[in-house]
């Protein structure tokens, strides 16, 4: 049984691509309901307006990886946002990265290796929403890569979501640069590989979602928007091979 971890974060747009964040988070979870996958939020930021600045989650059941690999990169959106007055389309980001969840013995991590602060999580616009320190900071020392968790009223649960982040980050690193050893540029790849690249525009004047890397536009954008991604990804697997 295969899981991952999906992290979503806003990039370029303020209010706007929070709240692009906040959609497409919707989007894969509706997706994942209809594939009968279990959910389990690890981490969330949320804005004042309802946005995300980022959200990280794990899926797990049957075949998610195969399914989801190809939706890592940068995601955006064109549209008026509702926070824009004067009726303007603008253009915002999102980052998507879906990352393998390890099976145990993949990744071994030390404990003096690791620096682990706790302190008060907080909720839209930034106040403490939970005076006693249930939230965690974990820094790997080695590797510089921070994590963290804020999701749960239990600082043992938020420890454990912070740490399977750290685990898939760190697979993640480990098998990027075994790819740059063995030189290997494989397509099914690339898409995890280069968080940067720009692979999808969902432009909603135009009711069209665009993926850049194969050419193929999808219309009726509220239904993929509601999580009826099965003929985006069915396609993107063949082509993606």
């Amino acid at each position: 049984m295969s899981s991952v971890i999906v992290e979503i974060r806003a990039g370029t747009g303020g209010q706007e691509a929070a709240l692009f964040v906040a959609d497409l988070s919707k989007m894969y979870s509706k997706y994942a309901l209809s594939q009968g996958w279990k959910k389990k939020d690890l981490d969330s930021h949320f804005t004042d307006i309802g946005g995300l600045k980022q959200i990280i989650f794990e899926l797990e059941n049957g075949d998610v990886f195969q399914k989801l690999k190809y939706e890592g990169g940068v995601h955006r959106v064109q549209r008026v946002p509702k926070t824009e007055k004067a009726g303007r389309v603008h253009t915002s980001t999102a980052s998507v990265a879906v990352l393998k969840k390890p099976e145990k013995a993949e990744i071994k991590i030390k404990s003096e290796d690791l620096k682990i602060e706790f302190y008060g999580a907080s909720g839209p616009g930034g106040q403490y929403v939970n005076k006693r320190e249930t939230a965690v900071r974990i820094t790997h020392l080695p590797t510089g890569v921070i994590t963290s968790s804020q999701t749960r009223r239990n600082q043992l649960k938020n420890k454990e979501n912070a740490m399977a982040i750290l685990q898939a980050k760190l697979l993640e690193k480990k098998e990027l640069e075994e790819f740059k050893k063995v030189g290997k540029e494989r397509k099914s790849q690339i898409g995890r590989a280069k968080r940067v690249e720009k692979i999808r525009t969902y432009n909603f004047a135009q009711d069209r979602m665009t993926d850049h890397r194969i050419k193929k536009s999808w219309h009726n954008l509220d239904k993929i928007m509601a999580g009826k991604l099965d003929p985006v990804i069915k396609t993107l697997s063949k082509k993606l091979k």
